[in-house]
Protein backbone atom coordinates (compact mmCIF):
# COMPACT_ATOMS: atom_id res chain seq x y z
CA UNK A 1 0.00 0.00 0.00
CA UNK A 2 2.70 2.26 0.86
CA UNK A 3 5.07 1.63 -2.37
CA UNK A 4 1.44 2.01 -4.44
CA UNK A 5 1.13 5.42 -3.14
CA UNK A 6 4.14 6.36 -3.11
CA UNK A 7 4.20 5.37 -7.39
CA UNK A 8 0.84 7.73 -7.75
CA UNK A 9 2.55 10.78 -6.02
CA UNK A 10 5.53 10.61 -7.99
CA UNK A 11 3.29 10.16 -11.31
CA UNK A 12 1.19 12.36 -11.12
CA UNK A 13 4.34 14.84 -9.94
CA UNK A 14 5.77 13.92 -13.29
CA UNK A 15 2.78 14.18 -15.36
CA UNK A 16 2.17 17.58 -13.79
CA UNK A 17 5.70 19.13 -14.60
CA UNK A 18 6.24 17.25 -17.91
CA UNK A 19 3.37 19.09 -19.07
CA UNK A 20 3.99 22.74 -17.78
CA UNK A 21 7.46 22.06 -19.25
CA UNK A 22 5.86 21.17 -22.83
CA UNK A 23 3.10 23.97 -22.97
CA UNK A 24 5.17 26.27 -21.58
CA UNK A 25 8.05 25.94 -24.13
CA UNK A 26 5.16 25.66 -27.35
CA UNK A 27 3.73 28.89 -26.38
CA UNK A 28 7.05 30.77 -26.04
CA UNK A 29 7.95 29.36 -29.45
CA UNK A 30 4.83 30.54 -30.89
CA UNK A 31 5.25 33.80 -29.06
CA UNK A 32 8.87 33.88 -30.74
CA UNK A 33 6.92 33.43 -34.66
CA UNK A 34 9.03 30.09 -34.96
CA UNK A 35 7.96 27.62 -37.56
CA UNK A 36 7.62 23.84 -36.07
CA UNK A 37 6.77 25.36 -32.43
CA UNK A 38 5.21 21.92 -31.40
CA UNK A 39 8.62 20.37 -31.69
CA UNK A 40 9.32 22.72 -28.80
CA UNK A 41 7.36 21.00 -26.84
CA UNK A 42 8.77 17.83 -27.44
CA UNK A 43 12.04 19.13 -26.67
CA UNK A 44 10.82 20.26 -23.40
CA UNK A 45 9.42 16.53 -22.69
CA UNK A 46 12.56 14.88 -23.82
CA UNK A 47 14.43 17.08 -21.22
CA UNK A 48 12.86 16.77 -18.19
CA UNK A 49 14.64 13.88 -15.92
CA UNK A 50 13.48 12.50 -12.41
CA UNK A 51 16.24 15.47 -10.71
CA UNK A 52 17.66 18.95 -11.39
CA UNK A 53 21.21 17.10 -11.35
CA UNK A 54 20.21 14.71 -13.89
CA UNK A 55 18.35 17.43 -16.00
CA UNK A 56 21.24 19.74 -16.22
CA UNK A 57 23.58 16.85 -16.97
CA UNK A 58 21.16 15.47 -19.88
CA UNK A 59 20.80 18.80 -21.40
CA UNK A 60 24.52 19.37 -21.54
CA UNK A 61 24.75 16.37 -23.09
CA UNK A 62 22.22 17.27 -25.66
CA UNK A 63 24.11 20.65 -26.27
CA UNK A 64 26.87 19.17 -27.34
CA UNK A 65 24.98 16.53 -29.82
CA UNK A 66 22.79 19.16 -31.02
CA UNK A 67 25.47 21.06 -32.42
CA UNK A 68 27.32 18.22 -33.89
CA UNK A 69 23.76 17.41 -35.40
CA UNK A 70 23.80 20.85 -36.99
CA UNK A 71 27.44 20.47 -38.55
CA UNK A 72 26.83 16.95 -40.07
CA UNK A 73 23.87 17.69 -41.40
CA UNK A 74 24.27 21.10 -42.72
CA UNK A 75 27.66 19.70 -44.48
CA UNK A 76 25.54 17.07 -46.15
CA UNK A 77 22.51 19.11 -47.43
CA UNK A 78 24.63 21.79 -48.77
CA UNK A 79 26.86 19.49 -50.84
CA UNK A 80 24.89 16.97 -51.82
CA UNK A 81 21.26 18.22 -51.52
CA UNK A 82 18.08 18.33 -49.51
CA UNK A 83 17.01 15.30 -49.83
CA UNK A 84 15.81 11.99 -48.32
CA UNK A 85 18.85 9.87 -49.02
CA UNK A 86 21.04 12.60 -47.66
CA UNK A 87 18.99 12.50 -44.59
CA UNK A 88 19.48 8.71 -43.90
CA UNK A 89 23.11 9.26 -44.71
CA UNK A 90 23.39 12.07 -41.75
CA UNK A 91 20.87 9.96 -39.73
CA UNK A 92 23.70 6.76 -40.12
CA UNK A 93 26.56 9.30 -39.34
CA UNK A 94 24.84 11.10 -36.61
CA UNK A 95 23.82 8.15 -34.80
CA UNK A 96 26.84 6.41 -34.85
CA UNK A 97 28.04 9.27 -33.10
CA UNK A 98 25.83 9.19 -30.39
CA UNK A 99 26.49 5.32 -30.14
CA UNK A 100 30.31 6.79 -29.93
CA UNK A 101 29.85 9.47 -27.28
CA UNK A 102 27.35 8.13 -25.84
CA UNK A 103 24.41 10.45 -26.41
CA UNK A 104 21.76 8.21 -27.32
CA UNK A 105 19.23 10.05 -25.49
CA UNK A 106 20.00 12.88 -28.09
CA UNK A 107 19.30 11.20 -31.22
CA UNK A 108 15.55 11.06 -31.85
CA UNK A 109 15.01 14.28 -30.55
CA UNK A 110 18.01 15.98 -32.61
CA UNK A 111 16.97 14.30 -35.70
CA UNK A 112 13.64 15.55 -35.68
CA UNK A 113 14.51 19.52 -35.42
CA UNK A 114 17.16 18.50 -38.17
CA UNK A 115 14.47 17.14 -40.08
CA UNK A 116 13.00 20.63 -40.00
CA UNK A 117 15.83 21.52 -42.32
CA UNK A 118 14.87 19.31 -45.28
CA UNK A 119 11.34 20.30 -45.26
CA UNK A 120 12.41 23.64 -45.44
CA UNK A 121 14.99 22.68 -48.32
CA UNK A 122 17.61 25.31 -47.28
CA UNK A 123 19.39 25.60 -44.28
CA UNK A 124 20.54 29.32 -44.09
CA UNK A 125 20.59 31.33 -41.10
CA UNK A 126 17.14 31.98 -40.69
CA UNK A 127 16.73 28.23 -40.72
CA UNK A 128 19.48 27.42 -38.33
CA UNK A 129 18.28 30.03 -36.08
CA UNK A 130 14.65 28.53 -35.66
CA UNK A 131 15.95 24.94 -35.45
CA UNK A 132 18.75 26.47 -32.20
CA UNK A 133 15.73 28.84 -30.61
CA UNK A 134 13.41 25.15 -30.71
CA UNK A 135 16.06 23.68 -28.73
CA UNK A 136 16.74 26.32 -26.39
CA UNK A 137 13.39 27.22 -25.80
CA UNK A 138 12.63 23.46 -25.30
CA UNK A 139 15.34 22.89 -22.96
CA UNK A 140 15.22 25.91 -21.34
CA UNK A 141 11.71 25.22 -20.23
CA UNK A 142 12.59 21.51 -19.04
CA UNK A 143 15.41 22.72 -16.90
CA UNK A 144 13.32 26.12 -15.45
CA UNK A 145 10.26 23.11 -14.26
CA UNK A 146 12.99 21.36 -12.53
CA UNK A 147 14.12 24.48 -10.92
CA UNK A 148 11.68 26.02 -9.65
CA UNK A 149 9.70 22.64 -8.13
CA UNK A 150 11.23 22.69 -5.10
CA UNK A 151 11.91 19.47 -2.60
CA UNK A 152 9.27 17.77 -0.98
CA UNK A 153 9.81 18.96 2.52
CA UNK A 154 6.22 18.35 3.83
CA UNK A 155 6.39 14.72 2.09
CA UNK A 156 9.40 14.04 3.61
CA UNK A 157 8.54 15.00 7.02
CA UNK A 158 5.04 13.10 6.26
CA UNK A 159 7.59 9.84 5.44
CA UNK A 160 9.80 10.32 8.40
CA UNK A 161 6.86 10.70 10.91
CA UNK A 162 5.54 7.24 9.46
CA UNK A 163 8.57 5.58 9.98
CA UNK A 164 8.68 6.77 13.46
CA UNK A 165 5.26 5.85 14.30
CA UNK A 166 5.79 2.38 13.33
CA UNK A 167 9.02 2.11 15.59
CA UNK A 168 6.87 3.37 18.29
CA UNK A 169 4.58 0.64 17.78
CA UNK A 170 7.34 -1.82 17.66
CA UNK A 171 8.31 -0.74 21.18
CA UNK A 172 5.00 -0.40 22.80
CA UNK A 173 4.38 -4.33 21.16
CA UNK A 174 7.57 -5.26 22.90
CA UNK A 175 6.92 -3.62 26.21
CA UNK A 176 3.42 -6.06 26.04
CA UNK A 177 5.25 -8.80 25.02
CA UNK A 178 8.05 -8.86 27.93
CA UNK A 179 5.44 -9.22 30.54
CA UNK A 180 2.86 -11.26 28.28
CA UNK A 181 4.33 -14.80 26.67
CA UNK A 182 1.02 -15.13 24.87
CA UNK A 183 0.38 -11.98 22.92
CA UNK A 184 -1.55 -12.48 20.11
CA UNK A 185 -0.21 -11.84 16.47
CA UNK A 186 3.26 -11.30 18.12
CA UNK A 187 5.02 -12.23 15.05
CA UNK A 188 7.52 -9.62 13.21
CA UNK A 189 4.84 -8.68 10.76
CA UNK A 190 5.05 -4.82 11.29
CA UNK A 191 8.80 -5.10 10.20
CA UNK A 192 7.58 -5.27 6.80
CA UNK A 193 5.41 -2.51 7.01
CA UNK A 194 8.64 -0.28 8.67
CA UNK A 195 10.95 -1.87 5.69
CA UNK A 196 8.47 -0.76 3.20
CA UNK A 197 8.10 2.98 4.60
CA UNK A 198 12.28 2.86 4.86
CA UNK A 199 12.15 2.04 1.43
CA UNK A 200 9.69 4.79 0.43
CA UNK A 201 11.58 7.58 2.86
CA UNK A 202 14.79 6.87 1.78
CA UNK A 203 13.88 7.51 -2.10
CA UNK A 204 12.41 10.28 -1.78
CA UNK A 205 15.04 11.54 0.51
CA UNK A 206 17.87 10.89 -2.47
CA UNK A 207 15.40 12.60 -4.55
CA UNK A 208 15.32 15.81 -2.01
CA UNK A 209 19.26 15.69 -2.54
CA UNK A 210 19.30 15.36 -5.96
CA UNK A 211 17.02 18.28 -6.75
CA UNK A 212 19.66 20.69 -5.29
CA UNK A 213 22.10 22.77 -6.98
CA UNK A 214 23.55 25.40 -4.26
CA UNK A 215 24.02 22.88 -0.75
CA UNK A 216 24.39 19.69 -0.36
CA UNK A 217 22.11 18.94 2.78
CA UNK A 218 22.04 15.01 3.62
CA UNK A 219 20.33 15.71 6.20
CA UNK A 220 17.25 13.80 5.12
CA UNK A 221 19.18 11.49 3.90
CA UNK A 222 21.23 10.75 6.82
CA UNK A 223 18.25 10.56 9.24
CA UNK A 224 16.57 7.38 7.43
CA UNK A 225 19.89 5.71 7.73
CA UNK A 226 20.17 5.94 11.35
CA UNK A 227 16.28 4.75 11.59
CA UNK A 228 17.55 1.89 8.92
CA UNK A 229 20.45 1.21 11.69
CA UNK A 230 18.17 1.32 14.71
CA UNK A 231 15.78 -0.98 12.85
CA UNK A 232 18.10 -3.71 12.39
CA UNK A 233 18.95 -3.83 16.17
CA UNK A 234 14.82 -3.19 16.50
CA UNK A 235 14.48 -6.54 14.70
CA UNK A 236 17.28 -8.62 17.03
CA UNK A 237 15.58 -7.02 19.92
CA UNK A 238 11.73 -8.41 18.89
CA UNK A 239 14.05 -11.95 18.69
CA UNK A 240 15.04 -11.98 22.10
CA UNK A 241 11.67 -10.58 23.42
CA UNK A 242 9.57 -13.87 21.17
CA UNK A 243 12.00 -15.92 23.13
CA UNK A 244 11.27 -15.09 26.52
CA UNK A 245 8.94 -18.22 27.33
CA UNK A 246 7.47 -16.81 31.02
CA UNK A 247 7.35 -13.93 32.82
CA UNK A 248 11.03 -13.16 34.75
CA UNK A 249 11.44 -11.28 37.78
CA UNK A 250 13.25 -8.32 36.04
CA UNK A 251 10.29 -8.10 33.38
CA UNK A 252 8.20 -5.13 34.35
CA UNK A 253 11.58 -3.16 35.17
CA UNK A 254 12.60 -3.10 31.22
CA UNK A 255 8.80 -3.28 30.11
CA UNK A 256 8.16 0.14 31.90
CA UNK A 257 10.79 1.45 30.08
CA UNK A 258 10.24 -0.03 26.76
CA UNK A 259 6.89 1.72 27.02
CA UNK A 260 8.32 4.99 27.82
CA UNK A 261 11.04 4.98 25.09
CA UNK A 262 7.81 4.32 23.03
CA UNK A 263 6.35 7.49 24.19
CA UNK A 264 9.19 10.00 23.72
CA UNK A 265 10.37 8.57 20.74
CA UNK A 266 11.31 11.53 18.38
CA UNK A 267 13.26 12.65 16.37
CA UNK A 268 14.19 15.85 18.40
CA UNK A 269 14.84 13.40 21.41
CA UNK A 270 18.75 13.26 22.17
CA UNK A 271 17.75 10.67 24.35
CA UNK A 272 20.37 10.93 26.78
CA UNK A 273 18.04 10.75 30.11
CA UNK A 274 17.05 7.69 28.73
CA UNK A 275 20.82 6.26 28.44
CA UNK A 276 21.03 7.62 31.74
CA UNK A 277 17.88 5.85 32.82
CA UNK A 278 18.68 2.15 31.49
CA UNK A 279 21.72 2.43 33.26
CA UNK A 280 19.85 2.80 36.49
CA UNK A 281 17.64 -0.03 35.39
CA UNK A 282 20.94 -2.48 34.76
CA UNK A 283 22.22 -1.60 38.14
CA UNK A 284 18.42 -2.47 40.01
CA UNK A 285 18.94 -5.66 38.26
CA UNK A 286 22.37 -6.79 39.54
CA UNK A 287 20.80 -6.81 43.22
CA UNK A 288 17.94 -9.60 41.91
CA UNK A 289 18.41 -12.91 43.06
CA UNK A 290 20.23 -15.44 40.31
CA UNK A 291 17.70 -17.54 38.61
CA UNK A 292 16.70 -20.80 40.20
CA UNK A 293 16.11 -22.64 37.04
CA UNK A 294 17.36 -23.09 33.31
CA UNK A 295 13.96 -21.64 31.77
CA UNK A 296 14.22 -18.78 34.00
CA UNK A 297 18.25 -18.30 33.62
CA UNK A 298 17.08 -18.68 29.45
CA UNK A 299 14.25 -15.48 30.01
CA UNK A 300 16.41 -13.67 31.85
CA UNK A 301 19.90 -14.12 29.40
CA UNK A 302 17.14 -12.91 26.89
CA UNK A 303 15.86 -9.91 28.81
CA UNK A 304 19.58 -9.20 29.37
CA UNK A 305 20.25 -9.60 25.68
CA UNK A 306 17.29 -7.00 24.56
CA UNK A 307 18.76 -4.55 27.23
CA UNK A 308 22.09 -4.44 25.90
CA UNK A 309 20.83 -3.97 22.17
CA UNK A 310 18.24 -1.03 23.30
CA UNK A 311 21.23 0.68 24.60
CA UNK A 312 22.54 0.45 21.22
CA UNK A 313 18.93 1.26 19.96
CA UNK A 314 19.68 4.49 21.79
CA UNK A 315 23.05 4.91 21.10
CA UNK A 316 22.72 5.42 17.62
CA UNK A 317 20.34 7.89 17.79
CA UNK A 318 22.62 9.96 20.70
CA UNK A 319 25.51 9.63 18.23
CA UNK A 320 23.22 11.46 15.37
CA UNK A 321 22.31 14.21 17.22
CA UNK A 322 25.63 14.95 18.55
CA UNK A 323 27.11 14.48 15.12
CA UNK A 324 24.19 17.58 14.05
Amino acid sequence: MFIYTFSMKSIASNTIKISIAAILAILCAQALKLDFAVSSGIVAILSVQPTKKETLRTALARFFAFAAALVISVTLFKTLGFTVPVFFLYLAIFILLCQWRNWISAMAMDSVLISHLLSFGKAGFTEIKNEVLLFVVGVGFGILVNIFLHKKTDYIEELKDKTDGLIKLALHRMALRVQNPDLPDYDGSCFRLLNQSLFIAKKQAEENFNNQFSKNDTFDTRYIDMREKQTEILYEMFKNAKSIRNVPATASLLADFLEKVSVEYHKDNDVKSLLEELSQIREKMRTVPLPMTRTEFEDRANLFLLMERLQDFLEIKRDFVEEN
